[in-house]
């Protein structure tokens, strides 16, 4: 019987040595995962500082710029100067942060309140594209000399603009390690081209300004176009926080971004105020591709994630009040013009 005890013994011991090996490999796995968890949080830690502190010079630099720009007087006398045209057009880029305000006080959202707030953005960037479209085809303007209607200007444009977005998502797509703050794969990519797709519309109303101040009618008009856009921009800025912020993106950042986005129009209303006669022809080409460029991300990418978090329906309803919202409020606008 002892014999048998002995033997039974040292069976087991191997077996509980195997037992302590298997325990020695555990910890050593669960200590390598908290290595690799302390070392990413290092790594989101310092993105976080970083992105901070771009922010600080970012917000440091449109204040100089506001400050340093500031016309005197502020109200032209006479014909316009390059500096009134400038400030106006650096108001009316501003103001399109001011779209970050409403969801200052929304809290985090889960995957169905962030595919819903896609679906809503996909139906606001839908609006400003068709009205992008409607001006395009609809434009006249007595310096206007070129020979090719309007409407077929504005499709040419709308063809360039849908083919040159999507060579954009092509090329974007081949680059895995693209990051932007503290974002970094699909999420960077997409949030890169909703930024691109508003910042490509920025430039054709930026020519808008500039061609608005040189008739002869400038400063009245001008200033009118100006303030027009500077309104009308709040709400573009809010599709673009609404894209933004579900991502954590801070609210700063998201603002920041924002104004980028229409930073085109001050710097192209100085070239076509300058420049008036040669830029006319050529903004209904301007006006079609920033529109069928802004619909290809709002259909295919931002509406498809709505689709994908919410379902069919909810998105369908969301996006088509937030179109019908806009176009409405754009028509009141244009009715009080």
């Amino acid at each position: 019987m002892a014999t048998r005890q002995r033997k039974t013994t040292r069976v087991m011991e191997p077996i509980n040595g195997h037992n302590d090996d298997s325990s020695g490999g555990g910890s050593a796995v669960k200590a390598q995962r908290e290595n690799h968890n302390a070392d990413a949080d290092a790594i989101r830690k310092e993105a976080c500082k970083t992105v901070g502190q771009t922010e600080c010079i970012a917000t440091i630099i449109i204040i100089l710029i506001s400050y340093l720009t500031f016309p005197e007087p502020l109200q032209p006398v006479g014909r316009p100067s390059v500096l009134h045209v400038w400030y106006c057009g650096w108001i009316s880029a501003l103001s399109t942060g001011l779209g970050v305000l409403p969801l200052l006080f929304t809290p985090e959202l889960n995957p169905f309140l962030t595919g819903a707030s896609n679906a809503i953005a996909a139906g606001m960037m839908i609006a400003a594209s068709y009205s992008l479209i409607l001006e395009g085809c609809t434009f006249n303007e007595p310096d206007d000399v070129s020979e090719i209607s309007s409407h077929l200007r504005t499709i040419i444009g709308v063809t360039l603009g849908i083919g040159f977005i999507h060579t954009t998502k092509s090329f974007l797509e081949k680059h895995e390690d693209l990051k932007v703050g503290t974002l970094a794969g699909a999420d960077a990519r997409r949030i890169l081209l909703i930024i691109f797709v508003m910042t490509l519309h920025s430039f054709s109303e930026g020519v808008g300004i500039g061609v608005s101040f040189g008739g002869s009618n400038g400063i009245e008009l001008g200033v009118f176009i100006s303030a027009s856009l500077a309104i009308h921009n709040v709400p573009e800025g809010l599709a673009v926080a609404i894209a933004l912020l579900p991502r954590k993106l801070p609210c700063l950042t998201a603002a920041l971004w924002c104004v980028m986005t229409s930073l085109p129009q001050p710097l192209m209303a100085v070239p076509a105020f300058l420049f008036c006669h040669y830029f006319i022809p050529i903004l209904p080409v301007g006006l079609g591709f920033a529109g069928g460029a802004m619909a290809w991300v709002a259909l295919f990418e931002l509406l498809k994630e709505g689709i994908k978090d919410t379902s069919l329906l909810t998105a369908t309803i969301l996006s088509t009040i937030s179109l019908g919202s806009m176009i409405s409020i754009q028509g009141m606008m244009d009715d009080r013009s």
